[in-house]
């Protein structure tokens, strides 16, 4: 393989990485360097897997098909024999490097299946099981690529990134259900308040709503709080990402706080927003880091 194929297969991941909006950074500037291939390339295959989940008109045996081809096509790549694919040729140069992360990769492609084939979660350590494969991955590779991945450190991220993935399922409960028929509520939990399926779909702010979100609010901070000290234990930049990545999920959790009692507002965060994380993220100081993730007042 040329050396130019390998930088024109990231330069491919860097663009596409570049041009989808996301909440949270990916492969930010504030990544170190020698960092933003390898995390472009299994961003540019966590979107490509995605898409093949979510995207167009396909039944759900073709969407089976292509992702159980995704996975041959990583084991390819992870066997030095990519397929002429950008993001199979630069994830066979990460894997090379980094062969353990094979399989994060492979719990990714798990999480995607189960939105092909699972549309209900009965409790809440049935979402959690989504989250250890859809979430967990991502932060557990970045922990192998900046040589960071001690059982303290493996644990903290996973509550940062199942926080993270939970604070998006509250952004989206309207879009999720409408346009996807998908609830990632636990369905005992929506039982015990009293929230039915058809009030998902409702524009309008529930009243009963504001007790339900109230737990989700909390248990989530709870979580985030929890994985916080890793910002601050993780150095240089990479200490840095981490931090305003748990702050932009504390300022999306605000903003779904603010929304009150109503399932429809999908929250996203603004320049403003990005101002306020940066002038806390870029600080290692415990104590003013901490206390940006403050609790909040009860909506109920």
């Amino acid at each position: 393989m040329q050396s130019r194929t390998l930088e024109q297969a990231y330069q491919h991941c860097q663009t596409l990485t570049g041009s989808h909006y996301e909440n949270f950074p990916v492969a930010s500037v504030f990544l170190p360097r020698n960092l933003r291939k390898p995390v472009s390339a299994i961003y540019t295959f966590a979107r490509m897997a995605d898409d093949i989940a979510d995207e167009g008109n396909l039944h759900p045996e073709e969407r089976t098909d292509l992702l159980n081809k995704a996975e041959q096509s990583l084991q390819l790549a992870a066997a030095g024999r990519p397929e002429n694919e950008p993001v199979f040729i630069a994830l066979s140069d990460v894997l090379k490097s980094h062969p353990g992360l094979l399989e994060h990769l492979l719990d990714l492609l798990i999480a995607f299946n189960m939105d092909v084939h699972k549309k209900r979660y009965t409790g809440f350590s049935e979402v959690l099981e989504y989250c250890r494969f859809s979430a967990n991955p991502i932060g557990r590779m970045l922990l192998v690529l900046f040589n960071e991945a001690s059982d303290k450190n493996l644990e903290q991220s996973d509550s940062i990134c199942s926080a993270l993935q939970i604070i998006n399922f509250l952004q989206d409960i309207y879009s999720d259900y409408t346009d996807r028929d998908r609830i990632y509520l636990a369905q005992d939990e929506m039982e015990k308040f009293n929230i039915t399926e058809a009030d998902l779909g409702k524009k309008q702010p529930l009243p009963h709503a504001g007790e339900f979100l109230d737990m989700q609010i909390q248990r989530v901070f709870t979580m985030l709080r929890q994985g916080s000290p890793l910002g601050v234990h993780l150095p240089g930049r990479v200490g840095m990402e981490l931090r305003m990545v748990t702050l932009g999920g504390w300022q999306i959790l605000n903003k779904i706080h603010k929304r009150g009692g109503c399932f429809f507002i999908s929250p996203r965060l603004g320049k403003p927003d990005w101002l306020w994380i940066m002038s806390r993220g870029l600080t290692r100081h415990f104590q003013v880091y901490s206390n940006s993730i403050k609790p909040f007042v009860k909506l109920s």
